[in-house]
């Protein structure tokens, strides 16, 4: 190898890879369990579907296209990587081989994109989703990480933003397309009237767990060298986390009387995504302020959506959106650079400046997502139809769509558990539905 190689560095980043790609099942099992016993297959699936999605896409172009040579005004890779060209076991980024650099940034796409599946639970048809996901990351996730993560990308050279693990490319980005993907694909039936509470808080919790513990694969290892960047990253990550639930469960507390483990789990999420982007500028008693301010920001966001009526169903705006927020406009103000080694924050002296330039980076990534998404969303729709049929809705989805159920609860067979239109639920499929599906759902038959 080169002499600048270092086998700490790529050991490092290798364990963090895995770290990340240890979150997808872990978001699985967080989703799952807050959705109806009756689509727990199908909110897992549209997960772990992303794997096979993002890594074809990844390796095809999506690579190149992120962290290629710019192609001019640093929007965009170029072409020079197409199919992983030119890339060899010695090829370095930086002191780590290029390939466990790719993989680590592939694992970074495949959860950003399953990060969304929980706006639209319970409604979904599973073929429109794998095609949104492949284009969504094409067009919405490969350049804002282009932006922001590529040495050459705008935000990071002329913005000179701060933002170690992706505040705007994982977490502002995911919250506001799932916003865009809640709106096209509107409300579930029943929502505002039905119960619709998790069915299976182990599964959050352990899911939560398993996110937290990815977690710091996805900061500490977003220093990409194993040094003092990494030590600090980690060490921020675990205080955010813990200050958040706490501040969440202060807020159930006195608002509804209640401490919850939905909450609890709910409050280590936001603290986490809230540190992503400033786990590298700020020190652990700035990362104990953000994690605090992260867990009331999410908590009464999450809340509030009920005021607006728009069903995000699992708080993916609340949590990543906000969240998101949070840690890029809390860098302005607490970046210090003692820890940065560049910039103070406006409360170390720093100004205006860089809390000026983390606030126009969120601006730019909120309208960009929210905008590209909802015109992908919206023509899937129109074309081959993004929402399953209102039966199929109200039956559940695992049976027809996936052919299994999460629990078996009856010793009939497995067919005659559920039925759609007097047909059993098993012998139904997806495409039956195409006519009804392209109808708005207040239009479909009852």
């Amino acid at each position: 190898m080169p002499a600048e190689f270092s086998a700490g560095d790529t050991a490092w980043l290798l364990v963090s890879a895995a770290l990340v790609l240890l979150m997808v099942p872990g978001l699985a099992l967080f989703y799952g369990g807050m959705v109806r016993a009756k689509s727990t297959l199908n909110m897992i699936m549209m997960g772990l579907a992303c794997l096979p999605v993002v890594t074809t896409i990844w390796i095809l172009y999506g690579y190149t296209l992120a962290f290629g040579p710019d192609s001019g005004w640093g929007l965009i890779g170029d072409l020079s990587h197409l199919g992983m060209a030119g890339i060899t076991p010695e090829t370095l980024t930086g002191s780590v081989p290029t390939t466990v650099f790719a993989a680590f940034q592939m694992m970074f796409a495949i959860i950003t994109a399953a990060l969304l599946s929980g706006a639209i639970a319970d409604r979904t048809r599973f073929s429109a989703w794998l095609v949104f996901v492949a284009a969504w990351v094409t067009l919405v996730y490969v350049p804002i990480a282009h932006w922001v993560f590529a040495p050459d990308g705008w935000i990071y050279t002329q913005l000179r933003v701060l933002d170690l693990a992706g505040g705007t490319v994982v977490e502002i980005n995911s919250g506001l397309s799932a916003l865009a993907l809640a709106l096209v694909l509107r409300p579930r039936l029943g929502y505002g009237t039905e119960p619709m509470r998790p069915h299976n808080m182990p599964f959050v919790v352990l899911g939560a767990a398993l996110l937290w513990f990815g977690w710091f694969g996805f900061n500490a290892g977003s220093a990409i060298t194993a040094g003092g960047k990494a030590g600090m990253a980690f060490l921020n990550t675990q205080v955010a986390a813990a200050a958040a639930v706490g501040a969440w469960l202060i807020v159930e507390r006195f608002r509804d009387g209640k401490a919850t483990t939905l909450g609890a789990a709910s409050g280590a999420v936001a603290g986490l995504v809230a540190i992503t982007p400033s786990c590298g500028s700020v020190n652990p008693l700035g990362a104990l302020v953000i994690g605090a301010a992260a867990g009331v920001a999410c908590a009464y966001a999450v809340w509030f959506k009920y005021r607006l009526k728009y069903d995000d169903s699992l708080d993916v705006l609340g949590l990543h959106g906000v969240g998101g927020w949070v840690g890029m406009v809390f860098i302005g103000l607490l970046a210090t650079i003692t820890v940065t080694g560049t910039d103070d924050g406006l409360l170390y002296g720093g100004g205006f400046g860089l809390l000026g330039r983390q606030t126009l980076a969120a601006i730019v990534v909120t309208v960009y997502a929210f905008g590209v998404t909802w015109l992908v969303a919206a023509v899937i729709q129109r074309t081959m139809g993004f929402r399953v049929d209102a039966s199929l809705e109200r039956s559940g989805l695992d049976l027809v769509v996936h052919g299994e159920t999460a629990y078996e609860l009856s010793t009939a067979p497995s067919g005659h558990m559920a039925s759609v239109g007097g047909r059993p639920a098993a012998d139904v499929e997806e495409d039956d539905v195409e006519e009804d599906v392209a109808r708005p759902v207040d239009q479909r038959a009852e």
